[in-house]
């Protein structure tokens, strides 16, 4: 992978960074709070697995800098190697290497050999899975089977309880499979891992990320009884089928009558405004007893509820989380429309047109639930 952008990171950004992260701040909103850019960011924790990397430092029987300024002076003075050695309190041997790998006598200097020295030591260590190719391929063989790293640290450690060099700490697995410079186990084998992620996260409760924030949101709860015995026509329910490359449509049905009607999305569903004023055009259609309430899921693509509101006078009420259920007339009526739209299917291949004659069909299909007329019929008789 190439260097780039997250090189420009310096030591008290990733500081920073790791402490937002740690507190549960998602990467994107960690990045924009440091004024970096998420690519950036992104980049940094590609390059370490998501897992902060232990500080550096300097191994304790190592040369320090003060040391090779030393060994610079005494060689500028024409001292021997054994002089410098015992002024230092050091072998011999150790002066002549550090000298014969950073230019001999005549081309030696502290600050480069220093840090030349703490390049190579940044180089990654081989992990304990690295380093026993059995333990390894058993490992990567209970991944395969959608062992979780918590189960196979448990497994070895029943089955080779006396070796422990047979026995690795879930983390263990883990860290070559994020990290891959430390080269053990494959980066493939994280679609077996239960989340299919390719980045660690830290433990605890993560904060809000501002992602489909819906100010002033209405429950379901406060929905009018109206609506909930399906006496009055005018209540729909909403949501979004998606096709091939994440292409939407949406779906809305009317709760009473079952009638359905599709919206074509073109500029897909990223844009909450857009979403609201395609909705608000097609609402826009409808008789004003037909246009009373919108119940819809908990999705980003309507944080613009409130201009779809203001524009079309009806209420929007949301489901509890995870409670596709709240909305039965719309999750049945989105079964259906797999017949027709598939999931292979790309959406932005279709018109509007295409989609109303979808609608159409589905609206004069005889339904049991209203006594084998059609949604279509059932609708003339309430507007008569």
């Amino acid at each position: 992978m190439p260097h780039g952008d997250f090189e420009k990171l310096t030591p008290l950004m990733i500081e920073a960074l790791w402490q937002r992260l740690r507190t549960g701040m998602a990467a994107k909103p960690a990045a924009r709070s440091l004024g970096l850019g998420m690519s950036t960011v992104r980049s940094y924790l590609i390059r370490c697995g998501g897992i902060r990397p232990a500080p550096r430092a300097r191994g304790a029987g190592k040369l320090s800098l003060a040391e090779r300024e030393e060994i610079s002076r005494g060689l500028a003075a024409k001292e021997s190697l054994r002089a410098i050695a015992r002024r230092l309190g050091r072998a011999p041997s150790t002066i002549s290497r550090e000298v014969a790998a950073n230019g001999g006598r005549r081309h030696y200097r502290a600050l480069r050999a220093d840090e030349r020295a703490w390049a190579r030591a940044s180089r990654a260590k081989r992990c304990k899975l690295a380093g026993n190719e059995r333990l390894a391929q058993l490992v990567a063989a209970k991944l395969l089977k959608r062992w979780s790293p918590q189960q196979i640290a448990g497994w070895l450690k029943s089955v080779f309880p006396d070796d422990e060099g047979m026995q690795v700490s879930h983390e263990s697995i883990y860290r070559p499979l994020f990290v891959q410079a430390r080269g053990a186990l494959r980066k493939e084998l994280t679609q077996y891992l239960r989340t299919g992620r390719v980045l660690r996260r830290p433990k605890g409760a993560r904060l809000p990320d501002g992602r489909g924030a819906r100010p002033g949101t209405v429950r379901i709860c406060e929905r009018p009884v109206e609506a909930e015995d399906r006496a009055v026509p005018g209540h729909w329910e909403g949501d979004l089928v998606f096709g091939k490359g994440m292409s939407p449509v949406v779906t809305l049905v009317e709760r009473s009558t079952r009638f359905v009607m599709l919206v074509a999305l073109p500029e897909g569903h990223h844009r909450a405004d857009a979403v609201a004023d395609a909705l608000s055009a097609a609402v826009s259609t409808l008789p004003t007893q037909l246009a009373k309430s919108l119940t819809w899921d908990l999705g980003h693509e309507m944080a613009q509820h409130a201009r779809f509101s203001a524009a079309t006078g009806m209420q929007v009420y949301f489901c509890d989380p995870k409670s596709p259920w709240q909305r039965g007339s719309n999750e049945n009526t989105n079964g259906l429309l797999r017949y027709y739209l598939p999931r292979s299917l790309d959406f932005r291949t279709l018109t509007q047109a295409d989609f109303d004659a979808i609608a159409a069909e589905l609206n004069e299909r005889s339904r049991q639930t209203l006594g084998f007329r059609s949604p279509s019929q059932v609708l003339a008789e309430v507007l008569r």
